[in-house]
């Protein structure tokens, strides 16, 4: 399908009708300020002022880069409590934006790999924005992405039709479509959890995580690893690359909060990508893209990757809501499941 050297501007052309030149444009803004970005993220080291100051900085470049357009309604941004409003001296168009400017910025101080998510809907009505219009279901999404700034810049998108990466080729300063149609394998030996926070998760994700560590002794009969890099972008980026899945429960760590990813941000759109590349992506009890977000800032549980795997943990987790779930016994370990709570309250 993709000969030569494909441009990530080529490929718009290409791929979304007449009527949709007004996204690509906008997505060639959003790609021109993760540019900025990554040449901010190499430098960090050599510049003062610390994470806060690195974040900061790359939320003001993307608002910057998109807002004079004349393309977006309006923009939100993980880092602020309400959405940003088009200033009156620009022209207003009919996309959202929503954004997480430097995903996993805690780790920059590590040198690991962080990046940037974004997400685009169509606001359709002739007023400004209110926070209300960016509630709406992952569904509803028209494109999604995500840059992550690694060893190369790659900016991994979907407008629909599949996922793509492409690479920034920093000579020309173009990015490159190198990874046409990323497709996630249904089944894997890969998960990546935080089993730091065991003891609160809940039994469908312990019985899962259980099976996957007793491996080749256990019931499902084959060696598993774990890979946690901490990162999100990092993590979802591996299991699109190579297959996997990703784990971030529901937990009882801090009840006030359903899950430890934000809707909007983060879960909407990287649950499109796996989607567009064949891959499932769940709160454990339902698809993200279905969710219908409360507020700008909610939170969810989320749990993606090859199709076999999040089913499973989908259906032991329908067994756990219904009481229908079987004690996990390891023939390595030749114990009584922790998994079956006889006393406890259905959801």
């Amino acid at each position: 399908m993709y000969r030569g050297r494909t441009t990530l501007s080529k490929f718009l052309i290409e791929n979304l009708h007449e009527h949709h030149v007004r996204l690509a444009g906008l997505l060639v803004d959003v790609a021109a300020a993760i540019k900025a970005v990554a040449a901010m993220t190499a430098k960090d080291g050599l510049e003062d002022g610390g994470t806060g100051k690195l974040e900061a900085l790359a939320d003001e470049e993307i608002i910057r880069s998109c807002e004079w357009s004349g393309l977006l309604a309006g923009l939100a941004s993980k880092r602020a409590d309400t959405p940003h409003a088009i200033p009156s001296q620009y022209k207003r168009g009919r996309y959202l934006l929503s954004f997480e400017p430097l995903a996993g910025a805690a780790n920059l101080d590590l040198n690991v790999s962080v990046g940037t998510l974004f997400s685009v809907m169509t606001h359709r009505g002739a007023k400004p924005p209110t926070e209300q219009d960016y509630l709406k279901p992952g569904h509803q999404q028209v494109a999604a992405g995500y840059a992550i700034y690694g060893p190369a810049t790659m900016l991994v998108l979907t407008i629909g039709r599949g996922t793509h990466a492409f690479t920034l080729d920093r000579e020309v300063g173009n990015f490159i479509l190198t990874h046409p149609s990323l497709r996630v394998p249904e089944d894997a030996s890969t998960f990546a959890v935080n089993t730091g926070n065991e003891r609160f998760w809940e039994p469908p994700v312990q019985r899962y995580v259980a099976e996957c560590k007793a491996g080749v002794t256990g019931i499902r009969a084959r060696d598993f690893t774990m890979r946690w890099i901490a990162s999100m972008t990092a993590d979802v980026h591996r299991i699109l690359m190579r297959g996997g899945v990703f784990i971030l429960p529901r937990d009882g760590k801090d009840a006030g909060r359903p899950g430890r990813v934000q809707l909007l941000f983060e879960a909407n759109p990287m649950a499109m990508l796996i989607e567009q590349a064949g891959g499932v992506a769940s709160t454990g009890r339902e698809r993200i893209l279905d969710v219908a977000p409360g507020q700008l800032h909610e939170h969810v549980p989320l749990i993606l990757g090859s199709r076999n795997e999040v089913e499973r943990i989908e259906r032991y987790h329908r067994d756990y809501d219904e009481g229908t779930d079987q004690p996990y016994a390891s023939p390595l370990f030749n114990e009584r499941s922790l998994f079956r709570d006889t006393n406890k309250q259905h959801h």
